[in-house]
């Protein structure tokens, strides 16, 4: 069994079914490809509903994906559970360098799984923040969309995508797979415009 997958925990994966019901019967289409390594970007992510459609992704899908989050959300009450979910906060004032420790954290392990979202905010943004796509180049890993569709209640998960190192291409090229995904405030999602 890959490093990215965990052992079955009945519970968990009937929680997380049990979340996707409750949110007006949820599903999981397309699969994660059978590699030991690559970033998967969450978008479009507009509301905090997004966050727990992905926790219940990754309990159905039994994944051992890490993933960022601001600082604040790792305090007490709940920050040991967000680390036991794969969580890594990021204290974005220290302007640390944040892709060069994740490339470094793909370099010494022999199976990783990132969850990123490139708005890196529920707030409409002008742009996306291309940390994720500097992680994928510099750690030599395809990176894999995952669209969250609220009119269809999905979640899609689409084919790697190797970056080329022409930024503005693949840019528009990752842009087109989320283009007929509906957020759940289609006013805050960024399109390229």
């Amino acid at each position: 069994m890959s490093g990215n997958y965990l052992p079955r925990n009945r519970f968990a994966e009937a929680v997380g079914r049990a979340m996707f019901r409750l949110m007006g019967g949820w599903r999981i289409e397309g699969e994660l490809p059978a590699l030991d390594k690559f970033v998967v970007i969450g978008a479009h992510h507009t509301s905090n509903w997004d966050f727990v459609l992905f926790i219940a992704a990754k309990f159905v899908l039994r994944l051992n994906a890490r993933w960022f989050g601001k600082h604040s959300i790792f305090r007490w009450p709940f920050g040991g559970l967000m680390r036991r979910w794969g969580g890594i906060p990021i204290q974005r004032h220290l302007r640390l360098n944040v892709v060069e420790q994740a490339v470094k954290s793909f370099e010494q392990q022999r199976e990783f799984m990132l969850v990123l979202s490139p708005e890196g905010t529920r707030r409409r943004v002008e742009r996306w923040k291309m940390g994720f796509y500097h992680i994928a180049r510099g750690a030599g890993v395809p990176i894999v969309p995952g669209a969250l569709d609220y009119r269809n209640r999905r979640l899609v998960i689409g084919a790697p995508f190797w970056p080329t190192g022409d930024e503005q291409a693949d840019l528009r090229a990752l842009l087109a797979f989320f283009q007929p995904y509906e957020p759940k405030k289609p006013e805050n999602a960024f399109h390229g415009d």
